[in-house]
Parts: structure tokens; sequence; C-alpha cells
């Protein structure tokens, strides 16, 4: 956005963050502006990359993906070639979820959900294999989910 955002924006925001379901005219409600208003204020934010896009959260049970993982990745070398290779399995498994790129001990975080461990070895076993980037991989097994996407689980 050229113009900063002002408060009414945020508020947009805030309950748009919350429920990407809610109308122009929920939104005007809630917030005090006219749904005309609303809809403007909601595109322009849209086209200025401050809202990324609308989805479902859905269950593991309904995503058929029960079993999440956290990999922590090191690379071997930051050259750009290791780096777009790492990027570029990353955009092409679709059992990645989350990357974030970290300070640390380790370059990346790569949040992932599977069917089942055997899937989570493969998705290991791939991410090993990049040699000519990944130097070393630490991966943990999720016990329970508390808290994703900002919401309060169970």
């Amino acid at each position: 956005m050229t113009t900063p955002l002002d408060e009414n924006d945020r508020k947009l925001l805030g309950l748009l963050r919350d429920n990407g379901r809610l109308t122009n005219q929920e939104l005007a409600d809630l917030i005090g502006l006219s749904a005309s208003q609303c809809s403007r204020r909601r595109i322009a934010l849209e086209q200025a990359g401050m809202i990324l896009g609308y989805h479902a959260q859905l269950s593991p049970d309904a995503d058929g993906t029960p079993v999440l993982g956290v990999i922590e990745v090191r690379l071997l070398t930051h050259s750009p070639d290791a780096v777009e290779s790492l990027h570029a399995y990353v955009r092409r498994e679709k059992a990645i979820r989350d990357v974030l790129k970290l300070t640390g001990d380790y370059d990346y975080l790569v949040k992932v959900a599977v069917a089942d461990l055997a899937e989570l070895s493969r998705l290991i076993r791939e991410l090993a294999s990049l040699r000519e980037c990944v130097s070393h991989l630490r991966t943990s097994v999720v016990l329970e989910r508390l808290k994703e996407a900002g919401v309060v689980l169970g």
C-alpha cells in the first residue's frame, strides 16, 4: 500500500484473519463503515499484498495427514545453486506445508504434514539426498497440536 494502514484497515485485517468468510456487509457492521467502503478497502489491501489469500483450515483427519513433523535443515553451502536446489525441492514437495529461513544453528525450519511415519521417513531420505546443499537434518515429530494459525485447538 502506498499509504500507511489506518485503524479501519487494521480492524478489517484482524477480522479477516480470524474469519476470512466475512462478507463486506458483516465487516461494515463490525467496523462501522459502509459495505462499499469495506469492499474498496479489502480490494486495496489485496492488491497491496497485505492479504495473501483465503483458505479453509482443515483438520489433519480431513486432510489425510495426521502426522506432523518439523525438520531443521542446515545447508552445506549458501551458494546460489545450493539454495536453489533446496528451494526447488520445497516447491515441488506437497507434504511440505511451511518453510521458514532462520538465524542460528539451522538455516531452515520445514513443517511437513504426512499420512504416516513411512511417508515422513521418505521425505527425510529425499532431503538428506540433496547432498549438494544439505549438510544436516534434525527431525521432530509433533505429539500434540495446541495452537495453529493463531487458533487454539481442542
